[in-house]
């Protein structure tokens, strides 16, 4: 279980960095005038959500499951498991709603502006700090 737990730590570091930096992209993307550099931020907006998120986000969803699974008698009806459960599925529907940022910016149908972005780039941070005092301190919430 400890490896799985192990594969579970990594695959998360990995998604939440690419969660971190793809909005960042966004701000400099939705600033950028010239093409040579709009077309240079699709490419690497492609490949970071493409090559990086969604594999880390696979492995990360996946490997929690399975340690869910192992311990669920322990944690399964524990309260802060359900708000942890809740956070990691808003923290799937932004990374959804990244792929289609990233499906407007290719169009090049992007209508917001990068103080947006700045804004949206914050919303994980609230996310990840939730999730990780859920698990540290496990309160009892119910």
């Amino acid at each position: 279980m400890l490896w799985i737990k192990a594969l579970h730590i990594i695959s998360v570091i990995t998604w939440f960095a690419g969660i971190f930096y793809l909005p960042r992209l966004f701000v400099y993307h939705a600033m950028a005038e010239d093409t040579l550099s709009i077309e240079r931020f699709k490419v690497m907006e492609r490949k970071l959500y493409r090559g990086i998120m969604w594999p880390s986000a696979v492995v990360a969803v996946g490997s929690g499951l399975w340690l869910l699974m192992l311990s669920w008698s322990a944690f399964g009806v524990q309260g802060w498991m359900h708000v942890k459960l809740a956070l990691v599925a808003a923290l799937i529907g932004y990374h959804l709603y990244c792929g289609r940022l990233i499906q407007t910016f290719a169009r090049d149908a992007n209508t917001r502006s990068h103080v947006f972005y700045r804004v949206f780039n914050e919303l994980p941070v609230l996310i990840l700090v939730a999730v990780v005092i859920l698990v540290v301190i496990k309160p009892q919430l119910w």
